[in-house]
């Protein structure tokens, strides 16, 4: 844990001094130490950009993380993930609906508004994945196959709205699309902050029900877990990370599937450690493709879900062939 965490540090770190601003680390400490002493345009930079951008990729990689990691347990999967199993893009459904249709409510700030969507959407988008693999006994491959149908469903209603939605409108929907940590905010940052710091908790207090659940519903039953109650909260600490981190990046994929795989190639299958790795790993990963999202293209910054897309594809297909039931 100790040295996943010193990597996330110098990560996040390098993050921070990469762009094209030719910022050196001693220019940036010192503005974040003594930011009076800066220029404005400098001040900008590092106070506007270059901090709610790798603070949020900490944020959003922790969130996707820790919420596949519960997904793959609750729903005994190793192959879930709000990306693969639809949940982000029912998210990203969530928040075009309120873009699209310019729905408002009175008491309800526009961005609330935005994120509660989108977690109406991916907590629904859940129960139906979790009710119709009850329904038939669903083998993992089946829930991958529904997952897949999702996604093309809300991918598809989507692009619908694209083709009616007003040019401010549209160019919101292009951003949910791809992915991208480029409109990250000090409120932004603040919203997930709080979210992550409320559910994170209440996932590590649960890690060892977890942990029962891991090894067979029926095992954990009979140590008087109440999983249907487990799996419940669980489902709804899962929509609501995943909802928050669509609404303020958009859809950015792989990190929810990926993160828990190496999370449990270190430190096993013990949801205590298992459970906090995970969400450092996810961080981990995100800031580096922060990193790379910068660095790839000279003087662009390609959006982060186009960069966790083409490394996450040939990791995915790797886990499916050596994917196994109840692994």
């Amino acid at each position: 844990m100790a040295l996943l965490f010193g990597l996330l540090l110098a990560s996040f770190g390098y993050d921070l001094v990469t762009g094209s601003s030719g910022m050196g680390v001693a220019d940036l400490l010192h503005g974040i130490l003594h930011p009076s002493d800066l220029s404005p345009t400098d001040r900008a930079i590092i106070w506007n950009v270059r901090l709610p951008f790798a603070l949020m990729a900490l944020l959003v990689g922790s969130s996707l993380s820790l919420a596949g990691a519960e997904m793959q347990v609750v729903l005994n999967n190793p192959l879930a993930s709000p990306f693969t199993l639809g949940v982000a893009s029912a998210a990203a459904l969530g928040a075009s609906t309120v873009i699209v249709f310019h729905l408002t409510v009175s008491w309800l700030p526009y961005n609330w508004l935005i994120s509660l969507a989108a977690f109406a959407f991916a907590f629904g988008s859940v129960l139906l994945l979790d009710a119709l693999s009850r329904l038939r006994a669903a083998s993992m491959e089946t829930m991958v196959l529904l997952g897949i149908a999702l996604v093309f469903s809300c991918n598809a209603v989507v692009l619908l709205f694209q083709l009616i939605a007003t040019e401010d409108a549209l160019q919101q929907l292009v951003f949910w699309s791809v992915g991208s940590l480029a409109r990250a905010t000090w409120d932004k940052v603040g919203v997930l902050a709080i979210a992550l710091a409320v559910v994170m908790p209440l996932s590590f207090a649960s890690a060892g029900r977890m942990t029962a659940l891991r090894m067979g519903e029926e095992r954990a039953i009979s140590f008087g877990i109440d999983v249907v109650r487990l799996r419940y909260f669980s489902l709804l600490r899962i929509s609501l990370l995943s909802a928050m981190a669509v609404a303020f990046v958009g859809t950015i994929g792989f990190i929810g599937l990926v993160g828990p795989h190496i999370a449990r190639l270190l430190v096993g299958e013990d949801q205590r450690f298992a459970l906090p790795a995970s969400t450092l790993i996810g961080a981990l990963l995100l800031s580096l493709s922060s990193i790379a999202s910068k660095t790839v293209l000279p003087g662009l910054v390609v959006p982060v879900g186009i960069v966790t897309a083409l490394v996450g594809v040939p990791v995915f297909v790797v886990l499916i062939f050596n994917a196994r039931p109840g692994r």
